[in-house]
């Protein structure tokens, strides 16, 4: 027999990158999957470009020319030969990505995606509900109140349990949208109606003076791994969006804490991410009171812009993003056949 072309064999997979969404953070979600775009090994696989909004979901090709995807198999025609997916790498901020809203799609589907379950990531971008899982399972958190649209508001019973200055969020949102901090009721009333612009929930949250810092972790080649701990300074009153996208900010890696500190707080990230039963990369964001760290939240796709703070630690380990994102691929294609 003629040998045959090795590539027959070794067929190379087709990996959609999609990014966008519903929400606020469609652009920085943008920015995200075009780094992980950009850094996916081409030799090992055909990467296609998938931006989603509300109206439409398009390839887009390096022309910029886009191809609808059919959203009743997640299937495109691109050249009159229909594309189908072998994985999805989801780096939706947001909804419907880190709701759980497009993770039940591609369930039902049988298409494997990176990242969280659909429950994982309903539960970690509720940031009440998932404070209160961390509470429950022995990790220090603020004291909050939780505020749903068109309640009666009773701003006396937040400042008895709460004392200013206090920081008030909407519940179900990142990228530092719809977050304010305020020092009066007069502020709180403001920022509430700010924040219920974003969500119908909103998060009233006692203020924790103290050092913060965020904590990328990943199940690596069969370790939980801190890629690291990274101090952030601002230069605003906090690390709001524009802190966190404008460069008003500083970061510190490694953070400046002591060994108490960097063990405890590499024990709760850890912790929280086993836990939650995460999958793919997340980063925990922490405040020190003294020695013990205090969980803000959990970012289940967190950024991966340039000005990100996940891809910056793990290339401080000496990884690559994109032997990164391959064992990311090769681990949740195996893991989906189990």
């Amino acid at each position: 027999f003629k040998m045959f072309n090795k590539t027959y064999f070794l067929m190379k997979k087709n990996i959609a990158v999609i990014m966008g969404g519903y929400s606020s953070e469609h652009d920085i979600s943008v920015q995200s999957g075009t780094t992980v775009f950009n850094h996916i090994d081409s030799d090992n696989y055909n990467t296609y470009k998938v931006v989603i909004d509300k109206k439409n979901w398009n390839l887009v090709n390096h022309n910029g020319l886009i191809s609808p995807i059919s959203k009743d198999k997640f299937t495109c025609i691109v050249k009159n030969k229909e594309i189908n997916f072998d994985l999805v790498f989801i780096m939706i901020h947001g909804t419907p990505g880190e709701d759980g809203i497009i993770q039940k799609y591609f369930d039902n589907l049988k298409i494997p995606y990176t990242g969280p379950s659909s429950d994982v990531a309903l539960l970690t971008f509720n940031k009440k509900d998932c404070i209160e899982f961390a509470r429950k399972n022995k990790i220090k958190t603020a004291k909050s109140i939780l505020i749903n649209k068109n309640q009666n508001i009773s701003f006396s019973k937040i400042t008895n349990e709460l004392n200013f200055p206090l920081f008030v969020k909407a519940n179900n949102s990142g990228s530092s949208y719809g977050i304010s901090k305020v020092y009066n009721v007069k502020e709180l009333e403001i920022a509430i109606d700010e924040s219920f612009k974003f969500d119908n929930q909103v998060l009233v949250e006692q203020f924790l003076d103290g050092k913060e810092v965020s904590v990328g972790v990943m199940n690596y080649k069969n370790e939980i791994k801190v890629f690291g701990i990274t101090e952030i300074i601002t230069t605003n009153d906090f690390f709001d969006y524009e802190a966190k996208y404008e460069g008003k900010h500083k970061e510190i890696t490694p953070a400046r804490i002591n060994k108490i500190q960097k063990e405890n707080v590499e024990k709760a990230a850890k912790e929280i991410y086993i836990k939650l039963n995460m999958k793919g990369f997340s980063r925990a964001d922490f405040i020190f009171i003294n020695d013990e760290p205090y969980l803000l939240e959990v970012n289940s796709i967190p950024g991966m812009t340039e000005h990100s703070i996940f891809p910056k630690q793990v290339k401080m380990n000496n990884i690559s993003l994109k032997k990164l994102f391959s064992f990311m691929i090769e681990d949740t294609l195996e893991n989906f056949k189990k």
